[in-house]
């Protein structure tokens, strides 16, 4: 094999991740016209072109996707093998991508991302907040937070946050307006402020526990919010009956002025777990964030 080849799949891939020559010349650090001339050498070399250019946007053939999604394993696997050499070094450097819901975000690296970044300042860190599913290979991520039941079988998943409840809250405004339900029939007659997925354009369902089944309800909504922000100051401003993350709703500095609904109901939620493929570990880089956020939840 051409000793170049290799090179010539690194400025491959990186104009695939990146989107544009431009983009991955930027990415790379060189010229334009010099990955231009890497990506035409390695197309005469396989004899076929690897993207359709037009004036607005480049696309790959069907001999690009080919090559992408069958050297990509390997280009994982030379760039963790040249890390792990450079990791020999005591500082660990690099870049790290995570991708996590937004109550990942709020619960586990909110607190936390601002002392990792100081504390190894070559490690460039880099936070994507995405309430949808993520497959990490594909879209180039070393890790990602998500809840453990919906974490694929071949990644290898570390826990960071216990089970925990999905509560319901009212503002004592509301209490005194229109009460407090104490069944699951007298809720049915309240407002809830519903929650809509920004990713799926989809309301999260209500589900509550009800011995010992799940039960999903619907009721009318006071309003309609796709941010955890707004449910809250709509359920403090007396709005209708939130449904909240009872940790979430410890983060407000006013979580005592919050009535709890129904609490022996509330639905229990599973771990939020860290979760990577098995060889990221090889890396430093990885290995250093996933340390640092496992120390920190313990």
């Amino acid at each position: 094999m051409n000793s170049s080849i290799f090179g010539y799949l690194t400025v491959f891939h990186t104009i695939v991740t990146e989107g544009s020559i431009a983009a991955a010349a930027r990415k790379l650090e060189i010229a334009s016209p010099s990955v231009s001339n890497s990506l035409k050498l390695l197309e005469q070399h396989i004899g076929l072109p690897l993207f359709t250019r037009t004036t607005r946007k480049i696309e790959l053939t069907e001999a690009g996707i080919q090559l992408y999604q069958h050297s990509k394993p390997a280009m994982q696997e030379l760039t963790l093998a040249l890390e792990s050499v450079h990791d020999l070094a005591d500082i660990p450097s690099g870049s790290v991508r995570i991708t996590v819901p937004r109550i990942a975000y709020l619960l586990i690296l909110k607190p936390h991302f601002a002392e990792f970044c100081r504390r190894y300042p070559d490690i460039q860190l880099e936070i994507s907040v995405y309430d949808g599913t993520v497959d990490i290979i594909k879209q180039g991520f070393d890790l990602g937070i998500r809840f453990g039941s919906s974490i694929e079988e071949n990644m290898v998943a570390r826990k960071l946050l216990a089970p925990f409840k999905g509560g319901l809250y009212v503002s004592k405004e509301y209490a005194k307006q229109f009460g407090v339900p104490t069944s699951i029939a007298e809720l049915k007659q309240h407002n809830l402020i519903g929650f809509r997925f920004m990713t799926a354009n989809r309301l999260f369902p209500l589900t509550l526990n009800e011995n010992g089944h799940d039960v999903t309800l619907e009721m009318p909504s006071a309003l309609i919010a796709n941010s955890l922000e707004v449910v809250i100051d709509a359920v403090r401003q007396g709005l209708g009956i939130g449904r909240v993350f009872e940790p979430i709703l410890k983060l407000e500095a006013d979580a005592a002025d919050f009535i709890p609904v129904l609490p022996s109901h509330w639905k229990t939620y599973p771990p939020l777990s860290l979760y990577y493929v098995q060889h990221s570990q090889k890396a430093k880089r990885i290995r250093t964030l996933i340390e640092f956020l496992s120390e920190k939840m313990a």
